[in-house]
């Protein structure tokens, strides 16, 4: 995957709006578990190629500094080979002296090169490291966009089970309300009352019978008491 892509696909992934993408899911739930599952696996690829770009980089800087190590080591023979040829010249071996300064040349073509090659491998460097700037920023947005989503994933279930029991409850209250259990109730104070009532007439009845009973008593007594008069009448007669 070429860096400008990942680069691409991270900056998509960081910038996702999730509360639009939820107002159009028809499950919330479902949809952020879908997310959650797609972005976990985006950034383990997105880690990877990261990781791989970072490689490359530290790849190019390693030549880079063994470049600049080149010619500083092929300038230092550059140095030494003259100054040999030099003291060779002054001594009165030019042959000698000549080989030598071929030699520095030589170095010297050496350090040339490997400076052009350090040269030319910075603006690579600079602009490798920018990119590699941008994925980790990038990354770290998506796992912030990450930790956002596993947080309303949590919300929303945390929400849904609330609604749940809240319906659960008006369902039964209402069920409640439609029995009436005060219509219940009412009816069994009714036939409560109706028991009452019976037992006061009861009550009631057995007292104007328990009544009558000593009105006939007192009447068979008022009639002893007559008789006995008349008896008495007659006997003085």
């Amino acid at each position: 995957m070429a860096k400008q892509t990942i680069l691409g696909r991270v900056a998509q992934l960081a910038k996702a709006n999730i509360n639009a993408l939820l107002d159009q899911a028809e499950d919330p739930q479902k949809m952020l578990d879908q997310l959650i599952r797609d972005y976990s696996e985006n950034i383990r690829e997105a880690e990877q190629a990261v990781a791989t770009t970072i490689g490359n980089l530290r790849l190019l800087e390693q030549d880079h500094k063994e470049d600049v190590a080149a010619a500083g080591e092929w300038g230092g023979k550059a140095l030494a080979a003259s100054k040999k040829a030099d003291a060779l010249r002054m001594s009165g071996n030019a042959a000698e002296a000549d080989r030598f300064d071929s030699l520095a040349k030589v170095a010297l073509g050496r350090q040339l090169r490997s400076e052009q090659e350090a040269k030319d491998a910075e603006p690579t460097i600079a602009a490798q490291s920018e990119v590699v700037g941008k994925l980790k920023d990038g990354l770290d947005s998506m796992k912030i966009k990450l930790t956002e989503l596993q947080s309303k994933r949590d919300q929303l279930v945390a929400r849904a089970k609330s609604a749940q029991a809240q319906n659960q409850m008006l369902d039964a209250a209402r069920s409640v309300d439609v029995l009436d259990p005060t219509s219940e109730l009412s009816r069994f104070e009714e036939k409560v009352r109706r028991e009452e009532a019976r037992a006061l007439g009861k009550q009631e009845l057995a007292a104007s019978s328990l009544d009558a009973q000593f009105e006939q008593l007192d009447s068979l007594s008022d009639t002893a008491e007559v008789e006995a008069r008349l008896a008495a009448l007659k006997a003085t007669t």
